[in-house]
């Protein structure tokens, strides 16, 4: 009775033992294989580094030849600049163009003034050579009626009288035909001596007189609407 005992735990204890020994044994075999997965894994991973490398741009050029135009962009570059060439070229001539436009209108502005000048001048002085031509007329009618001494001019002497009336009213009417067409005297007496008027004959010494004053007035002048068409002819006194 106490051998089987005996025997009975024993064989408990083999039992034990045995599952002990294959739990340990299916231990390490999932950790070898857990080992070997790992290791396989790592070398998966290495290759797969060695085989495809990742590529790094490592200047410009490389990033350039990636994002390098097509041919239609190209084409469009070269019309675009093509086309501000051509409107820089159009803006030079629109500038020149307008330059001399605005030369052309004030060169015919000057001329139109020019001219309208010339054709008020005309009408103002288109009469200047007749009135020189009569101006020899109004002297010698001014000398004539001078010439005529005063205590002649009388009843007694109704000729003479009559002669001297007719003359000075000729004389009088030539004058106010003058003075209708811009036509004035200039007679200087006492006056300062003016170069644009008057022409020096002689000089002579004049007590109480300032110098370059009109003392003698030889042939008086004419202007015509403010222009000199004869000066006067006179004597001034010495400074």
């Amino acid at each position: 009775m106490h051998r089987s005992k005996t025997a009975l735990n024993l064989l408990q204890r083999l039992d034990r033992l045995r599952t002990a020994s294959s739990g340990s044994l299916i231990t390490r075999q999932m950790q070898m294989v857990s080992t070997a997965q790992t290791a396989h894994s790592r070398l998966l991973w290495s290759g797969c580094r060695q085989q495809a490398p990742v590529r790094h741009f490592s200047t410009e050029k490389d990033a350039a030849r990636v994002e390098e135009p097509t041919e239609n962009e190209k084409k469009l570059t070269v019309e675009v600049e093509e086309l501000r060439k051509e409107a820089a070229e159009l803006t030079e001539k629109v500038k020149s163009l307008d330059d001399k436009y605005k030369r052309a209108l004030a060169e015919s502005e000057n001329i139109r003034r020019r001219l309208t000048k010339q054709i008020d001048d005309a009408k103002l002085f288109g009469i200047q050579g007749f009135c020189k031509d009569l101006l020899e007329v109004a002297d010698i009618l001014g000398h004539a009626t001078e010439a005529v001494p005063k205590d002649e001019i009388s009843d007694k002497n109704p000729h003479l009288k009559n002669l001297f009336e007719g003359l000075s009213m000729t004389r009088q009417q030539l004058n106010s035909v003058f003075k209708r067409h811009g036509l004035e005297t200039v007679n200087p007496m006492n006056e300062k001596f003016n170069p644009n008027l008057h022409e020096a004959l002689f000089q002579q010494e004049v007590a109480n007189v300032e110098p370059n004053t009109v003392v003698v007035v030889s042939k008086i002048g004419y202007k015509l609407h403010d222009r000199c068409i004869r000066p006067a002819l006179v004597g001034v006194t010495k400074g």
